[in-house]
């Protein structure tokens, strides 16, 4: 879809509205450029501006497919695409989206193709509108706006992923467990937003170099501000590593008190059971119906000998018995030879 299309020749736009395609490229010449704007076109839409326009069959495949990285690639002898990832960050998802523009540039047009919705380009054309003297340095002056404003929708990102990050440092370093998934999924989104910001840094130098000396200046301070973004990524990329590892520990911590908790708990019921295991068999055998012990437990004194002593018995020698095991177990455990 075209989204726009003019003519600008000594810092001016020919006409306010959009011009068509056979009209744009009958314009270009010497002394101004066409720029024209499509947004997620068709095949049929970019083999007529192919045609038009006379580009490459290869550079319109390229602008026809998503790519991983920025690139600046020569086709023919004054045609240039240049591939340009857009960001924006999605803070409920916790996700950054990303957009594509396909920049074909030459000294008589600029032809930008927008993929995704994070690739809005209206605001850099009015803002170049308004300053004709950058303008008037040609079509270079197109993609300066272009890139400039790619490079300020960055920093909404870096702010974004640094929020999160904030908030999962903090949980993390005052002991408490952290999602590790959540830990996984953002290091994965400042891994993809790195690899849209890093290579760009190569694109722009070699778009500096080759530009005119009045715009040199303003694609440096792109290249500025994306270096700014791309230390500030990668230190995010290094904090959820770190945070990474540390949310690890914490989760180990955890996982031994949780273990000592229960073997603590364990060893609560093993001697609950051992007490009672003795006398369960006592109380089980004087429970039987023997004729001798029906005829002699017939007072009370013969029911607290019998019945109270032979719980009794048990109890003292098996408190004896651990009194005189636990010096030897743990002495058994330090390697020291027990009393």
């Amino acid at each position: 879809m075209i989204v726009d299309c003019a003519y600008y020749l000594d810092g001016r736009r020919s006409e306010e509205g959009a011009m068509s395609l056979p009209e744009a490229a009958a314009r270009c010449g010497p002394g101004g450029f066409v720029w024209l704007g499509l947004f997620e076109p068709d095949e049929a839409e970019l083999a007529q501006v192919r045609e038009i326009f006379g580009l490459h069959e290869l550079a319109v495949e390229d602008a026809q497919n998503w790519h991983m990285r920025p690139k600046i690639e020569t086709y023919d002898k004054d045609v240039q695409l240049i591939i340009l990832r857009t960001a924006r960050y999605d803070d409920d998802a916790e996700q950054v989206e990303f957009g594509e523009i396909s920049v074909f540039l030459s000294p008589t047009f600029v032809i930008a193709v927008r993929q995704g919705v994070a690739s809005e380009l209206r605001d850099a054309r009015q803002r170049l509108e308004q300053r004709p003297e950058l303008l008037a340095a040609g079509s270079s002056s197109a993609l300066w706006a272009i890139m400039d404003q790619v490079v300020d929708g960055y920093a909404p990102v870096v702010a974004g992923l640094e929020a999160d990050i904030d908030q999962i440092e903090a949980t993390v370093f005052s002991g408490s467990v952290a999602p590790t998934e959540r830990i996984y999924s953002l290091r994965n989104e400042a891994t993809d937003f790195y690899r849209a910001v890093h290579p760009l840094l190569a694109v722009t130098s070699i778009v500096e170099r080759a530009a005119q000396k009045k715009l040199r200046p303003y694609f440096r301070d792109v290249r500025d501000h994306l270096l700014l973004v791309d230390e500030e990524v990668t230190d995010q990329r290094d904090v959820l590593t770190t945070v990474l590892q540390a949310n690890m520990a914490v989760i180990s911590v955890e996982q031994t008190r949780v273990s000592v908790q229960q073997n603590s708990t364990i060893e609560q019921l093993t001697i609950l059971s051992t007490v009672f295991l003795p006398l369960t068999f006592v109380t089980g055998f004087f429970g039987q119906n023997f004729g001798w012990l029906v005829r002699h437990i017939d007072s009370p004194v013969a029911f607290i000998g019998y019945g109270l002593g032979g719980l009794a018995v048990p109890v003292v020698l098996l408190f004896w018995w651990l009194r005189i095991r636990a010096p030897r177990a743990n002495a058994a455990a330090s390697g020291l030879p027990g009393r």
